[in-house]
């Protein structure tokens, strides 16, 4: 018999936007696409009493930061763009370009062809994402876009050194201390001084991801983004302290984050729920991972693993940890998640900062549709198609125009027509309308 040993107490998280917030933000963007440097420096100073001389970080600025930085710091960040760039490089050898022969002299293919210009975008504030640098900066790089703008808030009045790192070792070629609505809307828009990107990566707050959705279609995006949510399926043999711990350390990211255990074992869910009790106290974030726990945690009790793989494709959780005797099984049955960690030896912060996926990755159910960002997200896939047989043409004109007529698209139709006579043994009949004469 399956059931809810705790379920959630909170609302969960809406795909629509609070209205004051989509207010506010329409308001900064309206006011940066009619004003434009201004306009950014007049939110800036405001939000985040921030207003240099310039946004973008010169070069000089740039090697004094870096310098700035402890050998340790250094090293573990190249380690982890190491493991990511690798990643992405083994990611992009899989996108191969494709030309084939359809028919006789009809040739179609597509090319993989890199977006222009990106913009990562690196949190700051609470919780600098320092590791959203490795996953949106270096992805683009190797994707082969030419100009990568990244950009982050100051912390306390001064550029954040360890983000700007990052974003450097990285391979950005522009770094902006920029932060909020004002920075997604002048990278998105252009303004005087910031050239305009085609697509807006990295995760936000609620007002960053209420821009990127506003500004979407005139830009890219990478992610519709939610709170963050983990998500562990766990049978009899799993440890229940490790399944606290990694339910705890996702909870933090915010009070509104859902962390939820699939488990076949009730001793395991009432255990597990012990340790949290016991864990939250002197957890230095149990200012946001208590009430994440408290309203948005879940504990599901199922009789079989089937079933517990059943209901996880159903929650299409970012983050999924399975802690079962053979983890690998979850590869056959499940097929909505942002991302799999698999075994005990795997947790979800190794993807968050340093095991070399991406930590971009679908919320709000979004996993049953996308997965994260990845390379390919930096390239557009361009077909193309050459019909050097005459004989050829003129068969498919033939048709296109017979098509064509079906849909009433007589313009279309008359293409194919013209095909058909200039190449084949048709002729041209369009009523009273003249028609051109030696076509051949």
């Amino acid at each position: 018999m399956s059931f809810v040993l705790k379920a959630a107490v909170g609302e969960p998280a809406q795909r629509a936007s609070n209205p004051a917030v989509v207010d506010t933000v329409a308001g900064v963007i309206a006011d940066i696409r009619a004003n434009g440097d201004d306009a950014v420096r007049k939110y800036s100073d405001r939000f985040d009493r921030w207003s240099p001389d310039s946004f973008r970080l010169d070069e000089d600025q740039i090697r004094e930061i870096v310098k700035s930085v402890p050998t340790t710091v250094l090293e573990d960040l190249q380690f982890a763009q190491r493991q990511i760039r690798d990643f992405a490089q083994a990611q992009r050898d899989t996108i191969t370009d494709l030309e084939v022969e359809t028919l006789p002299g009809v040739f179609l293919g597509h090319r993989n062809v890199p977006i222009d210009a990106a913009a990562a975008y690196v949190p700051g504030g609470r919780y600098p994402l320092t590791a959203s640098a490795h996953m949106t900066v270096l992805t683009a790089k190797v994707a082969g876009v030419e100009r990568v703008a990244a950009t982050t808030p100051p912390n306390d009045g001064l550029p954040p050194q360890i983000s700007i790192t990052a974003m450097h070792l990285a391979g950005a070629d522009e770094i902006f201390v920029l932060g909020g609505v004002q920075a997604i809307a002048a990278l998105a828009l252009g303004t005087e001084t910031i050239d305009p990107v085609s697509i807006l990566t990295g995760p936000g707050n609620a007002y960053v991801a209420e821009a990127k959705r506003q500004l979407f279609g005139e830009v890219g995006i990478d992610l519709f983004a939610g709170p963050t949510e983990t998500l562990i399926v766990a049978d009899e043999y799993a440890d229940p302290f490790t399944i606290a711990v990694d339910l705890l350390s996702q909870a933090e990211h915010g009070p509104d984050s859902p962390c939820v255990l699939i488990t076949t074992s009730e001793a395991v869910g009432n255990q597990v729920i012990k340790h949290i009790d016991a864990l939250l106290p002197g957890l230095e974030t149990n200012a946001i991972a208590g009430p994440a726990w408290r309203d948005h945690g879940q504990i599901h009790v199922v009789e079989t693993l089937s079933e517990a793989y059943e209901l996880a494709d159903k929650f299409a959780s970012e983050h999924v940890q399975i802690l079962t005797q053979n983890p690998r099984e979850a590869l056959d049955n499940m097929s909505n998640y942002g991302a799999l960690f698999l075994g005990e030896g795997t947790c979800v912060p190794y993807g968050d900062k340093v095991i070399g996926t991406n930590h971009v990755l679908p919320t709000l159910g979004a996993a049953r549709y996308t997965g994260g960002l990845w390379v390919g997200k930096f390239l557009k896939t361009l077909t193309f198609q050459e019909v050097r047989d005459p004989a050829a043409s003129a068969s498919i004109g033939e048709i296109a125009a017979r098509l064509s007529r079906l849909e009433r698209f007589e313009g279309h139709a008359r293409s194919g027509d013209l095909r058909a006579a200039k190449f084949g043994d048709a002729e041209l009949s369009w009523g009273e309308i003249p028609v051109a004469a030696n076509l051949k």
